[in-house]
């Protein structure tokens, strides 16, 4: 079993990242404010384009330790490569599969129905705490993406399955404003808005969602996969298609999860957040620092894996999964298990 592994987030503009012995560094203002054991460490992402000595770059990437470069806002930028890993006939397989609409498909299906019932999982899981503060648009919501989850087990092509999505979509982010208990009148969610995001709750989603999008694509590298490649999501240059497959299943689970529960134990409030003229929603440094918090102490948690039946920390979920899928493509099991909450 895999050793869950911790990601070292850069966010200061002044921070230094150097090497020191068996230890990464990290210096601002040539004072030494942080320092951890390499073997401790899985990934480097930096929040903008930050000073990484060429010896640890060099390090980084013959030892498999990631190096990400994201903006601001959580936005994919560059990623620093070592030599290629993996197995060539495992990709060589995976690009067979994407080539067939219907292999794809039989991969598709159970993650979209994972998303569905992660999604549906949460307004259930709220139904329950607030029986007496649920309104009926919840309730009707989960009940039609139950009805929604046969529609999508049969589902006979992609684009089928997609509008299946897309509905589901729809009906959960209309009443993802009722599962906000606290501050209600700074965040108001109305829709998804995404580029730019135009309120604070869709800016904490958007750099939530390019975070776990980050540690999935990592995990497809290490497995070996092609992370351009994907089954659901069309391929496009310069997009990681099967991260986003395989991130589909984490999107209730970690993303939206943490996004409410900061908001409703207000560690993040109105003040964290400005509206520039362009009308895009930004968060300020300790907002940002609040998050990264946030989804780490998440990803330390512990669950029993609903496939496996084995104990793991979270953080380990998404490198489990693409294993998984690793196998399906290798033909060692008969269909891909996502991953979804009972």
């Amino acid at each position: 079993m895999k050793k869950h592994l911790n990601t070292l987030y850069i966010t200061s503009d002044d921070a230094f990242v150097r090497k020191e012995r068996e230890t990464f560094v990290v210096e601002i203002n040539n004072e030494k404010v942080f320092q951890a054991p390499i073997y401790s460490i899985e990934n480097i992402v930096c929040f903008g384009f930050k000073a990484l000595t060429p010896q640890l770059m060099a390090f980084c990437a013959e030892n498999n330790v990631g190096i990400s470069y994201l903006s601001e806002n959580g936005k994919f930028l560059a990623r620093v490569y070592g030599a290629q890993q993996g197995n060539v006939l495992l990709r060589k397989a995976q690009y067979d599969l994407s080539d067939n609409e219907l292999q794809s498909l039989s991969i598709a299906r159970p993650i979209i129905a994972a998303k569905v019932t992660n999604y549906r999982h949460l307004l259930l899981r709220h139904q329950r705490n607030h029986p007496d503060n649920c309104s009926d648009s919840v309730f009707f919501a989960a009940e039609t993406m139950g009805r929604r989850l046969t529609n999508i087990h049969a589902a006979e092509s992609l684009n089928e399955l997609r509008g299946y999505e897309g509905e589901c979509a729809t009906l959960y982010f209309g009443v993802l404003s009722s599962l906000i208990t606290a501050q209600q009148e700074d965040f108001t969610f109305t829709q998804r808005t995404k580029r730019p995001p135009l309120d604070p709750a869709n800016a904490l989603l958007s750099f939530l969602y390019a975070i776990i999008a980050n540690d999935v694509r990592s995990a497809v590298e290490t497995t070996g996969l092609d992370p351009q490649v994907g089954f659901l999501h069309q391929i496009r240059s310069g997009r990681p298609s099967l991260a986003l497959d395989i991130m589909e299943e984490f999107r209730a689970y970690l993303g939206d999860r943490i996004m409410l529960n900061l908001i409703n134990l207000k560690q993040v409030t109105k003040k964290d957040f400005e509206i520039r003229e362009s009308s895009e929603v930004r968060m300020s440094d300790s907002a940002r620092k609040e998050v990264l918090t946030a989804y780490q102490k998440r990803k330390q948690e512990e669950i029993t894996h609903p496939f496996l039946g084995e104990k793991m920390t979270i953080g380990l979920l998404p490198h489990i999964q693409a294993q998984l899928l690793a196998r399906y493509i290798r033909g060692d099991i008969e269909e891909y298990p996502p991953f979804y909450l009972k």
